[in-house]
């Protein structure tokens, strides 16, 4: 599988800029996983019990629950919809072991096709990135963050497992220019 990751411009508007770095690291962290078996996307680091397999299923939750759920007050999609979230609250980081490295690359993916259609309808009616999100982030606070707050949050979800990645990857087969 190849990946392309573009480098964020130097000069953008705000909205371009944001969905510049988000694009970035989305293919970052798929190229952190990129080349691997599916036994080596289940090596921990320990004493983290985190994995890049479990990372790719977690970004593609987030991905799905900021912008498909809060954003555009979607239902949530398979599997997270089934998922035994009062059993297992890492469920995401967990059901992923054993998965194939396909699988979970092609639901991260999948993930981030959705949340750019609804971020794009999001961008479309003119609110800008000021706009609330459909669903309150804290419901008993009545809490709603703006859609630039998500941007931002994703940028930093995942240049925070960003690093993860690399100290994972590195464990596994030494490779640290990806």
């Amino acid at each position: 599988m190849t990946i392309e990751r573009t480098h964020p411009p130097a000069a953008s508007d705000e909205v371009g800029m944001l969905r510049a770095f988000l694009d970035h690291y989305r293919a970052t962290l798929r190229m952190q996983a990129s080349g691997l078996t599916d036994a080596q996307l289940d090596q921990a680091l320990p004493p983290s019990d985190l994995t890049l397999g479990g990372m790719l299923k977690h970004l593609a939750f987030v991905e799905d629950y900021w912008f498909s759920y809060n954003l555009a007050a979607r239902e949530p999609s398979p599997p997270w919809d089934t998922a035994p979230w009062d059993d297992d609250p890492d469920w995401d980081w967990h059901s992923a072991s054993g998965a194939a490295h396909a699988e979970l690359d092609a639901l991260l993916v999948e993930a981030i096709e959705r949340s750019d259609r609804c971020l794009d309808a999001a961008l479309a009616d003119g609110r800008g990135l000021d706009q609330q999100v459909a669903r309150p982030r804290d419901p008993a606070k009545g809490e709603t963050v703006t859609l630039r707050w998500v941007l931002v949050h994703m940028v930093e979800e995942y240049c925070r497992h960003a690093g993860h990645a690399d100290l994972l990857r590195q464990s596994i087969d030494g490779a640290t220019d990806v």
